[in-house]
């Protein structure tokens, strides 16, 4: 009797245990189904709406969104899903070989997301801190291609080839041995632990080196965004004191309309670039707040002798899966050009979120070409009659079109 009580205890403190730690599990479970389903919805918005949206494919920046938007979405699928029921259930079901290659996948796609951030800052970079012939010459569709590329080749040399050969486990097989077992002889783990030389080496490229970069593009994006703003005020002083200013003749008219309409087009350019860098910033902060900690602890915890708890582990690293889940988020609430396309997809291709026509309604209207971009010269006739207005209207149908998506 005393020995069949004593058997039963552990058993009974078992349950105790699981009924007290219910709410939290469940919890979990909702937390993380909401940041699967969020990534998978966001990220196929994103992708469906620029290849639907005419105006969209012409912008070289997109082409980077869909293949990362494509590289979040394969996060949200393929790594995801694997991740939560291992932390849900807290053992792994799936054998040793697949864990391999679920770790794989982890490595090579946020990897992928990350470099793909990369580029579309020095993307910008090109595109507004450069002029537009420089950005031609240097973002050309073959280089473009050739960039996005590399965002998925370069990964899998820190990824599937390390991993599946064991490069990153050299030195300390006994304790991933000693973890995967941990929890008795019939409860395994999917242990990834890496070794100084990879821990250093992964984190170089998939991180610290893009994140360099993505500073130095940033930097000098801010810093011509406010040169831009001080050139606006200064723009718009001038503006102000020519309009007090009293008798001109018609000639002068003329002239001043010209000017006027070629501040306008000037002032809008700037004003679409400033709010490109501010978009840019806010991923760029997003960015670092989601992966920092996951690369600083990895970094870390191999000089420390592997001590950093396992569910600090966890939280850092479903961090940096939220941001698979942020970056469709930012698109569609920050860039009127994604909204627009978003607000058409989710009703139903309604006219009253269709892309406006510039021509207005039986406006007759020649093409000029200003800058590379070809523009619309409207001509209207005022109330009174007494004179015509020119009012000049960009299309935007050269590739660097000022309804970018960032």
């Amino acid at each position: 009797m005393n020995v069949s009580a004593a058997g039963q205890m552990p058993v009974m403190e078992e349950l105790v245990s699981e009924s007290d730690s219910m709410p939290t599990r469940m919890a979990l479970i909702c937390f993380l189904s909401l940041v699967m389903l969020m990534s998978i919805l966001g990220n196929l918005l994103v992708m469906v709406a620029v290849c639907k949206d005419r105006q969209l494919r012409k912008i070289k920046t997109n082409y980077f969104i869909v293949s990362l938007a494509f590289a979040d979405l394969l996060v949200s699928v393929l790594v995801m899903p694997f991740g939560a029921i291992e932390l849900v259930h807290q053992h792994w079901i799936y054998g040793e070989t697949f864990c391999l290659v679920r770790t794989s996948l982890d490595v090579l796609l946020t990897t992928a997301s990350i470099l793909h951030l990369c580029c579309i800052a020095l993307d910008r970079y090109y595109a507004i801190c450069c002029q537009p012939l420089v950005y031609r010459n240097k973002m050309t569709p073959m280089r473009v291609a050739l960039m996005i590329g590399g965002c998925w080749v370069i990964p899998t040399f820190i990824s599937f080839l390390p991993i599946m050969q064991g490069w990153n486990s050299i030195g300390i097989d006994h304790l991933i041995e000693q973890r995967r077992h941990s929890e008795g002889s019939n409860s395994t783990s999917c242990v990834f632990m890496v070794n100084k030389p990879y821990a250093l080496t992964c984190s170089v490229v998939a991180f610290y080196i893009p994140l360099i970069l993505m500073v130095l593009a940033y930097q000098r994006i801010y810093v011509t965004a406010r040169a831009h703003a001080l050139q606006i005020s200064m723009l718009q002083r001038a503006g102000g004191a020519g309009t007090s200013a009293p008798g001109a003749s018609g000639a002068g008219l003329g002239a001043g309309a010209t000017s006027d309409s070629a501040d306008h087009q000037r002032n809008h350019r700037m004003r679409t670039e400033t709010k490109a860098a501010k978009t840019l910033c806010i991923i760029m902060g997003c960015f670092c707040l989601c992966w920092a900690p996951f690369f600083v602890t990895n970094v870390v915890d191999p000089f420390i002798n592997y001590t950093v708890p396992d569910k600090l582990w966890a939280a850092c690293l479903w961090l940096g899966y939220i941001n698979s889940m942020l970056n469709p988020i930012l698109y569609a609430f920050l860039n009127k050009s994604f909204r627009r396309a978003f607000l058409i997809i989710l009703c139903c291709g309604r006219k009253r979120y269709r892309r406006p026509s510039i021509l207005g309604s039986g406006a007759p209207c020649t093409a000029t070409q200003i800058n590379g971009s070809t523009h619309v010269l409207k001509y209207s006739v005022l109330q009174n009659g007494n004179h015509t207005t020119q009012e000049k209207k960009s299309l935007h149908t050269d590739i660097e079109s000022h309804e970018s998506c960032l």
